[in-house]
């Protein structure tokens, strides 16, 4: 089999897969990051939302050869590092400061989602608008929506 080799929160990974293998297995299955979830496989529910070199991607939907050498993937375990200070990162701290979480399994993606959209709001040189954070298709069962859009302003403003 070839060997991937990539960056998953600042560490530098190496797994002998085949390169049609799903990023998602690859972080779960092979290295154990379990924050990404799986939930359809299909780049439909955004379950699994990390990063890949800052910018939002779905590892369920990229298979492992795509990835370059230097390509770097953060995960939600990651997310605290990319900031300084020794806390969580400001969504992460919204997130419990608007009780978001029912079941908890979606969270990890919505936060990935939201942090991503946040940067590319700032990159662009605005605000995060109520339209853009519409635009999130992160699926929550529970319903948490509105106190979801709560803490994306709120981590928003942190950032």
């Amino acid at each position: 089999m070839p060997m991937q080799s990539f960056i998953v929160n600042g560490e530098r990974v190496e797994v002998d897969v085949e390169d049609d293998v799903r990023v998602l297995w690859v972080l779960r299955d092979i290295l154990g990051v379990k924050g990404p979830k799986y939930g359809c496989g299909i780049n439909v529910c955004k379950a699994c939302t990390s990063h890949v070199n800052g910018k939002a991607f779905n590892p369920c939907a990229v298979p492992v050869g795509d990835l370059a050498e230097d390509d770097e993937i953060t995960t939600i375990e990651g997310l605290a590092d990319t900031v300084e200070g020794d806390g969580l990162h400001p969504m992460q701290e919204a997130w419990l400061d608007r009780d978001v979480a029912q079941c908890g399994y979606c969270q990890p993606g919505q936060i990935m989602a939201a942090v991503a959209l946040v940067r590319k709001a700032k990159e662009e040189g605005r605000q995060v608008t109520l339209g853009d954070i519409e635009g999130l298709r992160n699926i929550c069962r529970c319903g948490t929506y509105t106190r979801i859009r709560e803490a994306i302003e709120q981590g928003a403003r942190a950032m």
